[in-house]
């Protein structure tokens, strides 16, 4: 099953980056999930790897991930190594004005699960496309007030 949002965030593709990159923020912006925590000694970039889970309906899902992709401030990819079969990837693209375009793609399954799988991934699509559409609108919110913040630091500064 596969489920992507985009959504556009008044923020230059480095501050969105910034969230999205850092393993320790994770749980404050991604809705749904448990734990995302690191699970070697690479923290970040290319071969991180992370323990995920995801709560759909009762169950906690998801598993070992690693990142496959690590392009700074564009792409973020991971796959899964043990668990739930899965792929997902955080895309950033400038959209002019200090803007980025950000969207969020998951793809899951139950490998080898037949029907039962078919069945149990098509349940919880709606609860996953959930899920993707709040992180993404938490993300913004986190962002953008971040901006912000840091905006209004700035100016205090220069009234020193």
């Amino acid at each position: 099953m596969r489920v992507s949002e985009s959504l556009l965030i008044d923020a230059p593709a480095a501050l969105v980056w910034e969230q999205v990159s850092d393993p320790g923020r994770a749980l404050h912006f991604m809705s749904g999930i448990t734990r995302w925590e690191v699970a070697d000694a690479k923290r970040t970039g290319l071969g991180a790897r992370y323990r995920m889970l995801m709560r759909v309906g009762s169950a906690e899902i998801g598993g070992l991930i690693e990142v496959v992709e690590f392009t700074p401030e564009c792409d973020l990819a991971w796959t899964s190594v043990t668990g739930i079969d899965q792929r997902g990837r955080w895309r950033l693209r400038g959209a002019g004005r200090g803007r980025t375009r950000t969207e969020l793609r998951l793809a899951y399954g139950v490998a080898g699960s037949g029907i039962l799988g078919w069945v149990a991934e098509h349940l919880a699509a709606p609860i996953v496309h959930g899920h993707v559409r709040r992180t993404l609108h938490e993300l913004k919110r986190t962002v953008e007030q971040e901006q912000t913040r840091a905006t209004a630091a700035r100016r205090r500064a220069r009234r020193i």
